[in-house]
């Protein structure tokens, strides 16, 4: 590889790609919307003390079977939790309480920081909705949801118990390689943080069902990525998703019985 900037370069390889991050926005605006109207939201509900650390909780019809909470991706460098709401939908439709996080970016803080984000917000989420907890996250997300399901998590051993299954899409897992893009002027990975942060160096906790889903049409180096996540972790499953690129992979996950939602809450 002689340009690693190009590996990461998504839209620059995806026809029509103009239409993002639109093509989020407003369904997200309209789910919130349509959610809020019926009492199934709860937004803004804070998790730490600025601005980004807070989240939004869509309930399903029911009294809740467990606790989906989705990361959004964007290099650890971009969006908010108001792009993705939508995304929820499958999830609330099977029965899930959904939550959706923001959290602080680069270079504010550092990749770990964001973590313990997650794991903050995760824990308020689990304090108001009881049951199993499963993760999903996508791109930089899926580092993310990777990241809190090893022997170093900073999730309490009270949620490591009731995690269940982590499905990583289109994760970026080895974080070594990102040293080598323009963009590391602004994430500042260095040596040790690529070391305690790239899933694939770490140990994975027992007991969770951890799944890379990946886009067939991504670049090649998102397929590597999560590849190797399924080399280095015993028994990850890797599916490469058919006719898929890296922004419309996630659409399955608005279908209450898409093969992806199937994965990512489990039978």
């Amino acid at each position: 590889m002689t340009d690693w900037d190009d590996a990461y370069a998504n839209a620059a390889y995806i026809p029509g790609s103009e239409r993002w991050p639109e093509a989020w926005s407003e369904p997200a605006h309209a789910y919130r919307k349509t959610m809020l109207a019926a009492g199934r939201a709860r937004l803004d509900l804070p998790y730490g003390h600025t601005e980004r650390q807070r989240f939004d909780l869509f309930l399903p019809s029911e009294r809740p079977h467990g606790l989906l909470v989705f990361v959004h991706g964007g290099y650890w460098l971009s969006f908010d939790k108001s792009y993705w709401s939508h995304f929820a939908e499958g999830a609330a439709g099977r029965g899930f309480a959904v939550a959706v996080p923001s959290y602080r970016l680069c270079p504010g803080v550092r990749i770990g920081t964001i973590a313990q984000d997650i794991a903050e917000a995760i824990s308020l989420a689990g304090g108001l909705v009881d049951g199993p907890i499963v993760l999903v996250g996508h791109s930089a997300g899926g580092q993310l949801v990777a990241r809190l399901a090893t022997t170093t998590t900073p999730l309490t051993l009270a949620l490591q118990h009731r995690l269940r299954r982590v499905t990583a899409i289109s994760g970026l897992h080895d974080l070594r390689p990102l040293r080598l893009t323009t963009m590391n002027a602004t994430l500042r990975i260095d040596t040790d943080e690529a070391a305690r942060e790239s899933p694939v160096l770490l140990v994975p906790l027992p007991g969770v069902i951890t799944t890379a889903w990946v886009g067939a049409n991504e670049r090649p180096e998102f397929l590597r990525q999560s590849d190797l996540l399924g080399r280095a972790w015993p028994g990850v499953e890797v599916r490469h998703a058919r006719a898929c690129h890296h922004f419309d992979v996630l659409d399955p996950l608005r279908e209450s019985q898409s093969p992806l939602t199937n994965v990512v809450l489990g039978p």
